[in-house]
């Protein structure tokens, strides 16, 4: 596979169009930069945490790297040629083909640096999402010095639950995390633990030490989306947005407010005090876990309208509509498709996240085929991804388990 390397003039008119981002609405700090003067080939890995992280890696090295990014993103942009032109590496996430591989490794063989997101999805709650295990392996089989992008504070100044930006100071440290003599020698093991010490986070507890103010940090509009399930009486999506700050439950009344810092503060005489949204969200993943290690709600059905990308358009278009069922195993479409009925089985064993919108949609990867599935009741999009994320952690157990 040729290398193909990003284009000056565009690279550079890129770079020139990230720095205000950077500086105005992230407000960038950079800690250190250990990539600047860096000759050779290198790997830089980045944690997750907004759409747009990449504005603030962009800029801090002369050379011009080579972004891996998701193919649903590319696929759906009109910029496509501009893209092209970054020589960006479209692959699909979670998902590992020979092309994709060849594309990676000619980047590394001549001698250029490389930008990878592990996690393949910005989080939604604060909390980075699962790391495929292959991560791990292609360092090792790039064999080359790899460092680490770690980036605080973009979740809360781009939330995947609202629209906009809240600009607020972040901050970028980038350091060396292994040395391609390590890897050489590290096991499987500690290379998973280092990386995931530095790729893991949680921004509300990060933000308790920064004490960041955001512009209308406070508005938690789409927050229900994301945290569906009564903290105090259980129930599903019985929460809601009341007036700027508070969400609400509706079925026992349980109340909450957001501070300018993001912080969550209970009003109700009742029900838990739960400051941080990230240890809500990891209450309604554990009482799902529970229900399912029960046999309860093991299936998950919602219907839909399915959109796919039109090619031409270059954004997603309505196709038909059905249904998208989620089992252990498989997600199973059903419905029409172009006029035609469809009864698709798409495997879902290697899937740990879906891409998805909070209160929208859910993407689900088949192969180079891409089905969004735009659910009536938007609600359940947060549900979807819970349970794929526990899916996934059981296969990932079950799979330690045999080898051991």
């Amino acid at each position: 596979m040729r290398y193909i390397k990003p284009n000056s003039f565009y690279y550079r008119f890129a770079q020139l169009v990230a720095w205000p981002v950077a500086a105005c609405i992230f407000k960038r700090k950079v800690l250190r930069n250990e990539i600047k003067g860096v000759d050779g080939p290198f790997v830089v890995i980045a944690n997750h945490q907004a759409a747009y992280d990449f504005v603030n890696l962009i800029g801090i090295c002369k050379r011009r790297m080579s972004f891996v990014i998701s193919n649903s993103f590319y696929q759906s942009l009109p910029i496509r040629g501009f893209l092209d032109k970054l020589a960006v590496i479209p692959k699909q996430q979670f998902q590992t083909n020979v092309s994709d591989m060849k594309k990676i490794r000619a980047v590394i063989e001549a001698g250029e640096p490389l930008v990878i997101y592990p996690a393949g999805l910005m989080c939604e709650d604060g909390l980075s999402t699962p790391i495929p295990n292959a991560t791990y392996k292609l360092f090792k089989w790039l064999g080359v010095d790899v460092y680490m992008a770690k980036t605080c504070g973009t979740y809360f100044a781009m939330p995947k639950w609202a629209n906009g930006f809240r600009p607020g100071k972040t901050t970028l440290d980038v350091y060396k995390l292994f040395s391609k003599e390590e890897l050489e020698t590290l096991s499987p093991d500690a290379i998973r633990e280092r990386a995931e010490n530095a790729l893991l986070f949680d921004a509300y507890r990060e933000q308790e030490q920064l004490l960041v103010k955001y512009k209308n940090g406070a508005d938690v509009h789409g927050l229900q989306n994301v945290l569906y399930t009564c903290p105090h009486c259980g129930t599903e999506f019985s929460i809601v947005a009341q007036g700027e700050s508070a969400l609400v439950c509706e079925r026992c009344g349980y109340r909450v407010h957001a501070d300018e810092y993001g912080f969550l503060h209970k009003d109700s005489a009742f029900g838990p005090e739960l400051r941080y949204v990230s240890d809500w969200s990891r209450r309604i993943y554990a009482a799902t876990k529970e229900k399912l290690a029960r046999g309860e709600d093991a299936v998950l059905t919602a219907k839909t309208a399915i959109h796919m990308i039109d090619r031409k358009k270059k954004k997603y278009q309505p196709v038909g509509e059905g249904t998208v069922t989620l089992t252990r195993d498989k997600f199973l479409i059903e419905g029409t498709i172009h006029g035609e009925r469809v009864c698709l089985n798409v495997p879902s064993s290697g899937f740990p996240s879906l891409p998805f919108a909070p209160g929208k949609h859910i993407e689900i990867q088949d192969g180079q085929t891409i089905y969004r599935c735009v659910l009536e009741d938007g609600r359940l999009a947060m549900k979807f991804i819970n349970m794929i994320k526990i899916f996934y952690q059981y296969k990932t157990q079950e799979k330690t388990a045999a080898t051991v």
